[in-house]
């Protein structure tokens, strides 16, 4: 099977070119790849090339597909897997394969047959065996189900997370149901999707959540596609699903750990003495890698408090002050993972079908695999969430935002336009986009 593939041979070189893949055999299977989504991680392996810890050293010659958040369908299956998959099959893909002794070897990272911005990808059976490819039960969008691996990683931090009851030993796994949780420089994709998380999880869910960003435009987006008022003041608060709801903005606070803390200071804590905390959380997610956040997060957790560092750091020295005298007296702690488990990803993938978690929020881009390397490389500099690839697709990669002025020339547009919602991107979309959209060549 010939695939179109998005490979990277060192540093910021990114090259889209056809190849050749093996057939199935008896143990393998292939699967056309539909959508995969960016990720600043990929930003971070074509940014380093073989600096990166994951990318194999010699990729100049054996060069890697990228991407790792994908939807697509099986379309040949080796006989070994035949009582599992089968041709037509919808199907992703958890990308962190944990073979014993290579676990860095992960999916759009290590692999020249397998990754996100390709038309078709192989998967070998050590692949297999360790249960990586999942079903995509239900009708579910190809692009929702690729979002299920941010929305796995997510799922994970958060179960990573964990309190104990004073003078107890017992670690209870995840945020503090019913208590309060803090996103720092949420307004992101990946921090959007915290937030549907946090407001609709089976699990677990926080009475109060406030989330902050520095950045006015990603604020109001955030209050918008959660059906909040528009911000006033650089605030906008609300409830979903029961959760006491608030985006605030302090790029100008010049005391942002007093204002956080004072939206916190009016409810009882989970120890039913708010002077306990002082207006402290139990849990606090954050979203960026900044050693001021670190150390205004350490600040801004109640007794017990949980830090979870999302963030992932490019500076393999990167350090920040954290308050130790509370880590000992207020029993304050830090957490962190990187990437979900094939449980984080089955439950990601089935909540997302069941219309539980709603991953669209993430989506702000929408382009063809001809767009997918400039997108990647730009990533950090141009500001918006999730860039979603269509890989059969020939389309620059486009802002939501924009489509309405270009159907005022463009009718495909308009009619994206008019599927789109409060610039949400939509079933509906993407089948208008597939139905319509420039076939790559």
């Amino acid at each position: 099977m010939k695939a179109n593939a998005l490979r990277l041979y060192g540093a910021r070189d990114l090259r889209l070119e056809t190849m050749e893949l093996q057939g199935a055999g008896r143990d393998a299977v292939l699967v056309e790849i539909v959508t995969n989504s960016i990720c600043m991680s990929d930003w971070k392996a074509a940014t380093l090339g073989e600096r990166h810890k994951r990318v194999p050293k010699d990729i100049a010659t054996n060069p890697i597909m990228i991407g790792h958040e994908v939807c697509g369908i099986v379309r040949e299956v080796g006989e070994k897997w035949r009582d599992r998959y089968a041709p037509g099959q919808r199907v992703s893909v958890q990308p962190a394969f944990n073979l014993p002794g290579r676990e860095l070897e992960t999916m759009g990272y290590a692999w020249p047959t397998m990754g996100g911005e390709t038309t078709a990808i192989r998967i070998p059976d050590e692949v297999l065996e360790q249960g990586c490819l999942l079903p995509c039960e239900g009708d579910a969008p190809f692009f929702a189900c690729s979002l299920a691996e941010p929305v796995s990683c997510i799922v994970s931090a958060l179960r990573t997370s964990y309190h104990n009851q004073f003078n107890s030993h017992v670690h209870r796994m995840g945020p503090e149901n019913g208590g309060t949780m803090l996103l720092l420089a949420g307004c992101g994709a990946m921090g959007l999707a915290a937030v549907d998380i946090a407001c609709h999880w089976p699990e677990s869910r926080p009475r109060r959540l406030v989330v902050t960003d520095v950045d006015a435009r990603r604020i109001e987006r955030a209050a918008l596609v959660f059906g909040l008022p528009p911000p006033k003041d650089g605030r906008s608060s609300g409830v979903v699903n029961g959760v006491e709801l608030h985006f605030i903005d302090t790029s100008a606070e010049k005391d942002p750990v007093a204002l956080l803390k004072g939206v916190n200071v009016d409810g009882a804590t989970r120890h039913d003495d708010p002077t306990a905390t002082g207006g402290g959380y139990d849990d606090v997610l954050l979203f960026a890698a900044v050693p001021q956040l670190i150390t205004q997060s350490s600040a801004l957790l109640g007794f017990g408090g949980c830090l979870n560092f999302f963030a992932g750091p490019m500076d393999q020295g990167f350090s920040a002050p954290f308050n130790f005298y509370n880590v000992h007296y207020m029993g304050h702690h830090c957490v962190g993972s990187s990437g979900g488990d094939v449980k984080d990803m089955e439950d990601s993938l089935s909540w997302i079908s069941g219309g539980v978690l709603h991953p669209e929020v993430m989506v702000t881009h929408v382009g063809g695999l001809d767009s997918a390397a400039e997108a990647t490389l730009t990533l950090h500099e141009r500001p918006g969430g999730k860039r979603l690839v269509y890989t059969h697709v020939s389309m620059p990669m486009t802002p939501i935002d924009e489509f309405a002025e270009k159907g005022k020339t463009d009718p495909f547009f308009a009619e994206l336009a008019r599927l789109c919602p409060n610039g949400l991107w939509t079933k509906a979309a993407e089948e208008a986009l597939l139905a319509g959209a420039k076939a790559l060549k």
